[in-house]
């Protein structure tokens, strides 16, 4: 049965007001809810209830409605004192018009106010935009102009730059034509040399025949003459050396003592037996180790033994040897003799350089034994110093580290390889001089690639049998040694013989180097973005790869795409879970890309109906989620896929490697693995 609304409730819940206005506007009828909210007069204008400044827009509304239908006119009426919109539909009706309003609700007006305030704050905000522009206009104007002005000055420095590398290439070529003279010179020098001293000994021989006095001490002098000529060579030729950096490091572990004891027995027959100079030897601590170049330090200690010797007539010569601070080892040898003045004390140590006094005329010398000594000092990472007083005697320092920087860095690098970065392929190097494989090491450690140095073929074979590099670089004249017979064993073996391998050395062998199976030959010195492009192109060639990549979101597959574009893989994507599946079935890809949230099915879901068919249960998985995955899902997750990748650290050198370390691990671009699934 249908009951009528009774009136009170029809009034609460009713927005409408119903008018009828004459043709002047003024109000002849309204209904009980009009009367209730407007609190109307009869005979009262319409345009008296409108809220102040809209009165004109009544008007207009009763002026319209007297002619023609009106619909949706909004009109702000009075109600309580307060304005309130009315949204008023009208018609005309017996010359006047009727007129019919809904009360806007609140949050309607109130929204329409804000939209107001909204689009004052636009213009405002357009204002401030263009006058933004007009600063940014007069600031790029501004730059124009600072810009034409260091164009014209950096066309100035590129100038000086050229004379300048015009300047050092001319430099360098004078020390490297001074470096060859004195080397080839020096090498030249030798050999008569050589022949003079030996037949010098030859005569001095009682067995060859005997010589008057006069004749002994003539050849004596001949001797002499040749042994200070020969010494003088063999300063110059380690001198250039060193200048020229050819000078070969071959550090040995060694006591302090023993390396005293060795020295003592030969410096003792420099010093004759009624001479009035003692030469001591201070004990060094027992447990004092060094790993530097044994001869090179011994070849500045006799310089200076066999100096403070030559300049002191009497009292005694001291050497001695104590751990430093900062792991370092002072050598030390004082002596008694004539000293030194201190505005000579770094003359002393230039070449050919020697102090004026009675004794120097006494004892004649090449003038190259400090400036040498000083150089080795700094060859072996320490220094040579010199304190002294005339008529007092002197104290040479020579302060050394107790572990050539180079062995340090020889050590860090080999511990270094002994741990693979899973990011970087590993490159084998197989060179016996530390520098290049340093060399080598800062080209390769800002890339892709990880060195694992080798410095004999011994130790290239163990490397080879504990790790597969991505590829090899080798020198073939190794210190004592060469490498032909394991470039040849390289290639012969089936399970190696795929491995990319580049020859670097001195000698032009490239069709020896080529014949053995060499995939490419460079003579060295060999340039960082050389070294780089050859390697990334070696390690790229093999058996191409296919990728199932099943994620749900475009953008992040396209972002996978990207990051593998150029590389030896070919990619197939699915959508969803269930096509995916279907995918690995058809297709048996060599590894999955699994995203571990899809719209239809998990990453378990999926992992378990890849893991239940025979077909697909060996394919590598690696997850790849923006999911923050609790422990027990990481747990889980760890033992059924490869690796786990959060897609916010993903780039291209990760996803490369982690696709290498997965097949590596499955058995794949090997000659074995390659055949694994047929």
């Amino acid at each position: 049965m249908t009951t009528s609304i009774p009136a009170p409730l029809w009034h609460f819940l009713s927005r409408e007001v119903a008018l009828v206005c004459d043709a002047s506007g003024v109000i002849t009828w309204g209904d009980d809810r009009a009367v209730r909210l407007l609190e109307y007069s009869p005979g009262q204008p319409l345009r008296k209830l409108a809220a102040q400044g809209t009165e004109d827009k009544v008007d207009r509304l009763i002026t319209l409605a007297r002619d023609e239908r009106v619909e949706g006119w909004e009109v702000i009426l009075c109600v309580g004192g307060m304005p309130r919109t009315f949204a008023f539909r009208g018609a005309p009706h017996e010359g006047g018009s009727a007129l019919v309003g809904s009360l806007v609700a609140e949050d309607y007006a109130a929204s329409l106010s804000q939209v107001s305030e909204a689009m004052s704050e636009l213009a405002a905000l357009h204002r401030e935009t263009e006058r933004q522009q007009r600063e940014l206009k007069r600031r790029a104007d501004e730059l124009t102009l600072l810009n034409r002005d260091l164009e014209e000055s950096n066309r100035g420095v590129r100038t000086l730059h050229a004379e300048l590398d015009e300047k050092t290439e001319s430099l360098v070529r004078a020390a490297e034509l001074k470096s060859r003279v004195v080397a080839n010179v020096s090498h030249e020098f030798r050999t008569p040399l050589h022949s003079i001293l030996g037949l010098a000994r030859l005569l001095l021989n009682p067995a060859n025949g005997t010589l008057t006095l006069e004749q002994q001490k003539q050849v004596q002098f001949i001797r002499t003459s040749g042994e200070a000529l020969f010494e003088l060579v063999n300063d110059l030729l380690d001198l250039s050396k060193m200048e020229s950096g050819k000078a070969t490091l071959r550090p040995l572990r060694f006591s302090a003592a023993d390396f005293l004891g060795a020295l003592r027995g030969m410096m003792r027959p420099l010093v004759p037996v009624d001479s009035s100079v003692e030469l001591r030897f201070e004990d060094p601590p027992g447990d004092l180790l060094l790993e530097t170049d044994e001869a090179k330090v011994s070849q500045v200690l006799r310089n200076l033994v066999s100096n403070a010797l030559k300049f002191t007539e009497a009292g005694h010569v001291t050497v001695s040897a104590e751990l430093a601070p900062d792991d370092r080892v002072c050598f030390q040898v004082r002596d008694t003799g004539i000293g030194i003045s201190p505005e000579h004390h770094e003359r002393i140590f230039e070449e050919f350089t020697q102090v004026e006094s009675p004794l120097q005329k006494k004892v004649k010398g090449t003038g190259l034994g400090l400036a040498l000594s000083r150089r080795l000092a700094e060859f072996l990472g320490g220094s040579l110093t010199v304190h002294s007083t005339p008529g007092r005697g002197s104290t040479f320092t020579l302060l050394i580290p107790r572990v050539h920087p180079e062995v340090e860095a020889m050590v860090s690098l080999a511990e270094r390889s002994q741990h693979l970065e899973p990011g970087r392929a590993p490159v084998l190097v197989l060179e016996d001089d530390r520098q290049t494989l340093f060399l080598y090491e800062k080209y390769l450690e800002r890339s892709g690639f990880q060195v694992l140095p080798v410095r004999t073929v011994d130790e290239a074979r163990r490397t080879l049998q504990k790790v597969r590099p991505a590829a090899i670089v080798m020198d073939v004249m190794l210190e004592g040694e060469t490498s032909w017979g394991f470039l040849s064993e390289l290639k012969g073996n089936e399970l190696t013989r795929d491995i990319p391998t580049l020859v670097v050395t001195l000698m032009d062998r490239e069709h020896k180097a080529r014949a053995l199976g060499a995939d490419e030959f460079w003579l060295k010195p060999v340039g960082e973005e050389q070294l780089l492009r050859k390697l990334a192109a070696m390690a790229r060639t093999g058996p191409v790869h296919k990728l199932l990549i099943i994620d749900d979101d475009d953008v992040h597959r396209y972002l996978l795409r990207q990051l593998l574009k150029d590389t030896p893989y070919m990619l197939t994507e699915a959508s969803t879970g269930p096509e995916g599946i279907r995918l690995a079935r058809e297709q048996k890809p060599d590894l999955i890309f699994l995203d571990f949230v899809l719209p239809d099915m998990t990453a378990f879901d999926v992992l378990d109906d890849l893991k239940a068919d025979p077909h697909t249960r060996d394919i590598p998985v690696i997850l790849h989620t923006s999911r923050q995955l609790r422990e027990e899902e990481r747990q889980r997750l760890a033992k059924e896929t490869a690796t786990i990748l959060a897609k916010h650290t993903l780039s291209r050198e990760v996803a490369i490697s982690r696709i290498r370390d997965a097949l590596h691990k499955t058995g794949l671009g090997t000659n074995q693995g390659e055949g694994r699934r047929g």
